[in-house]
This record gives C-alpha cells, structure tokens and sequence, in this order.
C-alpha cells in the first residue's frame, strides 16, 4: 500500500526566477523508510512540508501530493486539519522552536487531543518518565526535547512520520537513541537529512534532490555503493567514512543556483566534472531513475 504519492510537484514563490520545486515526484509505501537528500537549499524541506501543506506565503503549487490516497493540495481546512493530526506528522529540525516555553510539556502533548493518559503512554513509548509531563522545556535538554516532539506526532497515531533532520542538532550519542526510536516503531517515514550515512543506515530507498529537483533515486544498497549521477557522487567523495580505505574528501566545486536566476540545462551542469554542451542547454529527463546525460 503508497502511503505517500507524490506527482510532478512544482512549486513557486514570489520575487523568484524559477520554481523552488520542479516536477518532484516521490512515494512512501507502508512501513517503509526513504531518505531526501542534499545539500541545503535543494528543496528538501519545502518538499516534506508539502505534504502536509504547510506552504510559504503566495506560493503557487501544481501537482499532486496524496497521503493515504487523499489530495493534500485540494483538500479542504478541516479536512487539512484532521489530516495534521491523525494521518501525517511532522517532526521540525529545532525542537525549541516548536515548542512553547512558557507551557509544561503535558499541556504541549495534549493541544491537539484532551488524553492525558495518552500523553502519558506516548512518553513513556518515547523513553521518557511520567513526571516529564510536569516539567518546562528550559529543563530539559536537546534529545529530551526531540523525543517530546517525536511523542506529540505519535498522538494521532499517524500513518506517515515527516522527520525534517530531526538529530542535527544533538550529540552523536543521541542522534543513535532518536534514530534507534524512529526505525523501532516502525511508521511510514520521509527522513530528510544532509548526512548520507545516516540515509544509508536507515533507509529502504533514497532520493537525492538538487536545486529542486530529483536528479536520482534507488535503494539505499545500490545508490551508495553505485552511485550513477554526479551529484551523487560528489556528495559521497565529500562525506567521511569509517569503513574502507583512508581517502581525502573531495570538495565540491562551485555553489548551488541562486533562485533569482533563471535555469537552463542541467541545474548542475556549472559545478559537473562531465558537462558538455548538451548540459548546459537542455534538461536531462529521468531515465532509469537517474537524470542525467552522462549516466
């Protein structure tokens, strides 16, 4: 069963040159776990926000985004709101940013549903004691938090999880207990991350986005171990590893497109060690889940 379809998301923003989305498609099945990656300001945020339609200000959207087989993009407010709450959750990358300060933590979990026995069941599924439920979130720390937030989405019991880089800013030890809780209770899950060790640890399949667009997907075996477009590979030669053979990272070259300025041929073609002319003048299509000429 696809718990999440997404279908030729375009998205555009006043005052720029070019959609920030251009034609993404993407799909969760059930259980399954798939990783969006890229560098920042490649589109990954905007494309889980999507899905529960959480959009900027005069953006203008075509395309198709159904979670559970239901169209986000036309639904009404109170339909929108049920799905929020019972279908799709999203986990935000800043947990003190999403939290009130000034409210305890029981009173954060129980906004949306009256259940104080269920916030209760849900920190305790989070690893997290009773009396967190009384507490401030000034007392608590960074994983602390997350795990609240992971808590608040487990509410509605939702179908699909949207997790946003939800370890980025936390140790390694607890970016491990925040994974370890995600891949355990086992929802549908979009992991949005930078880090493509953690997107190949964790995921059945990946897609990698670049100013906006799906240049390449695949599972996570195969689009690490041979990745097949540039961008792909550049961003592995630029992660260290532990495994293998000691190697100097590789930079990559160049910055990504600015918005303000109009696009043609392959986004990535100006920063490609393989552009040719044909790059720079006409947009590689998905073929084979790869979009590039020189695949």
């Amino acid at each position: 069963m696809t718990i999440l379809d997404i279908s030729n998301l375009t998205l555009t923003l006043p005052d720029t040159a070019r959609p920030v989305l251009s034609n993404v498609s993407l799909s969760i099945g059930e259980t399954e776990t798939v990783a969006l990656v890229g560098e920042s300001g490649s589109g990954k945020t905007l494309t889980a926000r999507s899905v529960i339609r959480l959009l900027p200000h005069g953006a203008r959207v075509t395309g198709t985004v159904k979670v559970a087989g239901q169209d986000v993009l036309t639904m009404d407010a109170r339909t929108l709101t049920t799905l929020r709450v019972s279908t799709a959750a999203m986990i935000f990358q800043d947990p003190r940013a999403s939290i009130n300060p000034l409210r305890r933590i029981g009173d954060f979990l129980t906004e949306t549903i009256r259940a104080r026995d269920k916030a209760v069941e849900m920190l305790a599924r989070v690893g997290l004691p009773v009396s967190t439920a009384a507490q401030y979130p000034g007392a608590l720390s960074g994983g602390m938090l997350q795990r609240v937030m992971i808590a608040a989405t487990l509410m509605g019991d939702p179908k699909l999880i949207l997790a946003d880089e939800p370890t980025t800013a936390l140790d390694v030890t607890t970016q491990a207990e925040v994974i370890a809780l995600l891949t355990d209770l086992k929802p549908s899950l979009l992991f949005v991350t930078h880090d493509l060790g953690l997107a190949s640890a964790i995921s059945d399949r990946v897609y990698v986005m670049y100013a906006g667009r799906i240049v390449e997907t695949g599972t996570a075996d195969d689009l690490f171990s041979n990745p097949r477009h540039p961008y792909t590979r550049a961003l592995l030669n630029s992660s260290p590893r532990i495994d293998g053979p000691a190697r100097r990272l590789t930079a990559i070259d160049g910055y990504p497109p600015d918005l303000r300025t109009p696009l043609t041929g392959c986004p990535f073609a100006p920063r490609c060690p393989l552009a040719t002319a044909i790059c720079t003048e006409q947009e590689p299509q998905p073929v084979n889940h790869v979009a590039c000429h020189h695949a």
